[in-house]
């Protein structure tokens, strides 16, 4: 069973960090060049369809599954893999925190943006929300990336 869940586990914060990695070196550096109305637009938009059936499982699992693997690793007196796996646990918590307190708020913010005014609306509306998330999505690409790592070690001691 422990074997399976570090799978699982990181099958999940895998895909989870490759979903954010992505956003990282292609679409964020995609859009730098688009026009501020476009930028808004498209970042609405997605905003919009991506709380769905098919990001929330690895969004909430990768999460849940390093926790309970080290909790049967401790349990079953593997404690060298158990603290791998709290370490991929801790790294995704702080993961999931700077999603839920930085870019979910940001996005939030962005969508009662509504639709830009005019051009000068829409280069504040961008202003005040690219750069600032920019920052946060690098930072929770490398918490995931780690625990990534984290869970990959676990399953190779």
């Amino acid at each position: 069973m422990l074997t399976i869940l570090m799978i699982l586990a990181i099958i999940l914060t895998g895909l989870m960090a490759g979903f954010f990695f992505a956003y990282w070196c292609s679409v964020m550096v995609g859009l730098r060049s688009v026009r501020d109305e476009t930028f808004v637009e498209t970042m609405q938009h997605i905003n919009v369809v991506l709380p769905n059936a098919m990001f929330a499982p690895p969004f909430f699992g990768a999460l849940i599954l390093p926790g309970a693997a080290a909790w049967i690793a401790f349990r079953d007196g593997q404690s060298e893999v158990g603290w791998w796996l709290v370490a991929s646990f801790v790294l995704y918590l702080a993961t999931f925190a700077i999603t839920a307190a930085r870019n979910v708020p940001m996005n939030n913010a962005l969508a009662n943006a509504g639709t830009p005014q005019d051009a000068e609306d829409a280069a504040r509306i961008r202003a005040e929300f690219e750069g600032p998330w920019v920052r946060w999505n690098t930072i929770r690409t490398a918490t995931n990336c780690a625990s990534f790592v984290a869970a990959v070690i676990a399953l190779a001691v």
